[in-house]
């Protein structure tokens, strides 16, 4: 069943709680039941509440990271009370994604941008499918009517490293798998913070994005690539709850089936939760944030 390499074992500075004792923090099986900040593992997507979210989200049950991402993303809000009506949303990198078409079904008036083109040029998004320039892009019939989803959406072009100032107001905002994309650790990091600038005072941001499984100190940093550490998550909650943020407790937990000590290795293939990427094991980690009352 597994590639020629040893399965996956997690480390231990996995297992380390963070040196900042005002980090709310758990290690145990993640579940989607009662989303936290998490990681990806195998039996999210055994229980009951995937295969039903893979529905509502017009997506295939796969054993595949980026499903869970999306699933993450649509557990974390619902869960928060915040698939109603009267909500209004922004997301952020939205390419061809699901979930502004599931905001909208439930109520919400959604924001959906994406990188300004001359910004993803040479990147190859624009040639892959998964960048937006549209409401088209966005177009999920099984989910609900093009016109239904006209009438409550807006698309409009936006940086990441430069969120306008004109975007206020929001209840949630949300990306999945985009940050990662923005320069640079610090880049990443600053844009999860900027994110919170555009939501009401109690509103929620929920982040996914990539997660270096097999170092705390060595990771990659490209121009079109990084992935983060558990120090580089440690920092950023430490950053937010001295101004007074709530971040839900950090769970690094890497899961327990035998699916979770699996790395898919090039040619990826399914299950795809852990993979070898640039010689770091990797998985995707979701965040939840709530912006401060005051």
């Amino acid at each position: 069943m597994f590639g020629p390499r040893q399965p996956y074992q997690a480390p231990l500075f996995m297992l380390q709680s963070p040196q900042d004792d005002a980090i709310p923090w758990l290690f145990a099986p993640p579940s989607l039941t009662e989303p936290v900040s998490q990681l990806c593992t195998a039996g999210q997507m055994q229980d009951g509440i995937f295969s039903d979210l893979c529905a509502a989200l017009d997506l295939p049950v796969s054993q595949h990271r980026k499903i869970w991402e999306f699933c993450f993303l649509a557990s974390a809000m619902n869960q928060r009370g915040l698939l109603r009506p009267g909500i209004r949303a922004l997301g952020f990198g939205v390419g061809t994604e699901p979930l502004p078409a599931f905001l909208v079904k439930h109520g919400a008036s959604v924001v959906a941008t994406d990188a300004p083109l001359d910004v993803v040029e040479g990147q190859g998004w624009e040639t892959t499918n998964q960048h937006a320039t549209g409401l088209e892009a966005l177009d999920r019939p099984a989910i609900l009517t093009f016109e239904a989803l006209k009438h409550r959406t807006t698309f409009r072009p936006v940086d990441m490293n430069a969120i306008p100032e004109d975007l206020n107001g929001f209840d949630l905002c949300w990306s999945s798998c985009a940050l990662e994309h923005l320069g640079s650790i610090e880049q990443g990091l600053r844009f999860i913070e900027e994110s919170l600038r555009p939501l009401k005072p109690g509103g929620y941001a929920f982040h996914t994005t990539e997660f270096n499984l097999s170092s705390n100190t060595d990771t990659l940093q490209a121009p079109n690539l990084v992935f983060f550490r558990k120090r580089d998550i440690e920092a950023l909650a430490s950053r937010l709850i001295a101004a007074g943020h709530e971040v839900a407790p950090l769970n690094f937990h890497p899961g327990e089936a035998e699916i979770d000590t699996y790395i898919d290795l090039p040619p990826y293939a399914l299950p795809h939760l852990k993979l070898l990427a640039a010689d770091y094991i990797t998985t995707s980690i979701g965040l939840i944030i709530r912006k401060s009352i005051f």
